[in-house]
């Protein structure tokens, strides 16, 4: 098959690239970043480099096309964060239904059935609702949990402080996922035959915040580390001083109220869905060591 992957080289979209090429499949990268043309050559796949911004551009990558694997970038300017995202995904959906490509599958988020206090996932609720109206393409909506990578934005926390916390408290349950359990499902949905729209949950654990603390604390060598749920300003704020821009770090801090109050979690419990990602806390928090002292 010959298949779009958009998301550069990321943690999703490279082990995704890398294994349908082992598999045989003629592979597109898409890429903004030239610099990033020899590594994806050097991969056995195609480089596309060029804005998501681009209608045309992507209109002539997406041509002749069977299937495509399509995310959004977290944070796209900076400002007008869920505005350009949203319009990234527009896009998306205007290059596929000029290009006829019969199969789409999206990285989507759990929490996405809201449109609101949810943060940065509130776009992905608008960017669903764009390719469900395609016809005559087969789509996936591939609904991740939390990415465990999201708490290495945390070391700097446990070196200074001595804890780790958000604004939702330890009793918060989260499905968490890994970025290459998110690849192998997106590689099995891009190449099986399925018809219409569908919804497909890709988790790897679910466990409450108190479960950060242990496993982390004592993969570091902290095995007393605290969990300490903050307000929303403490969060916020906390943000801004390590540098967050300020858009991003309220977004974030919406995701972490809708979290506190089951918003985020809310679509994933309703259905019912199986944990069928390999990676558990626990073999992360050995990722999670190598980070912290590296």
């Amino acid at each position: 098959m010959k298949i779009i992957i958009t998301g550069s080289l990321g943690n999703v979209a490279k082990p995704l690239a890398q294994q349908l090429i082992k598999e045989g499949h003629k592979i597109t990268v898409i890429s903004s970043d030239e610099s990033k043309r020899s590594d994806i050559t050097a991969l056995g796949a195609d480089a596309a480099i060029g804005s998501i911004t681009d209608l045309e551009f992507l209109t002539k990558t997406f041509q002749g096309a069977d299937a495509a694997f399509l995310m959004t970038p977290p944070n796209m300017g900076g400002i007008n964060i869920i505005e350009n995202t949203i319009g990234a995904g527009k896009n998306y959906a205007e290059a596929i239904k000029k290009t006829g490509v019969r199969k789409i599958v999206m990285l989507s988020s759990i929490g996405v059935e809201s449109p609101v206090d949810n943060g940065p996932i509130k776009s992905l609720y608008s960017i669903e609702k764009f390719y469900s109206a395609i016809e005559n393409t087969s789509v996936t909506f591939l609904r991740a949990g939390y990415f465990y990578l999201n708490f290495f934005n945390d070391i700097p926390l446990i070196k200074n402080a001595g804890i780790i916390g958000a604004n939702f408290p330890e009793s918060a349950s989260i499905p968490l996922v890994h970025p290459t359990d998110i690849a192998k499902a997106a590689a099995v949905e891009l190449v099986k035959f399925s018809e219409g729209k569908n919804v497909k949950y890709i988790v790897g654990d679910v466990r409450p915040a108190s479960d950060f603390a242990k496993v982390f604390g004592n993969a570091v060598g902290k095995p007393d580390l605290p969990w300490v749920e903050f307000t929303d300003q403490d969060a916020l704020n906390g943000m801004l001083n390590a540098g967050v821009p300020q858009e991003m770090a309220e977004l974030y801090t919406e995701m972490g109220s809708g979290i506190r109050t089951g918003v985020v979690q809310k679509d994933f419990i309703e259905h019912d869905s199986v944990i069928d990602g390999d990676i558990k806390l626990e073999e992360f928090g050995k990722e999670f060591a190598e980070r912290f002292n590296s």
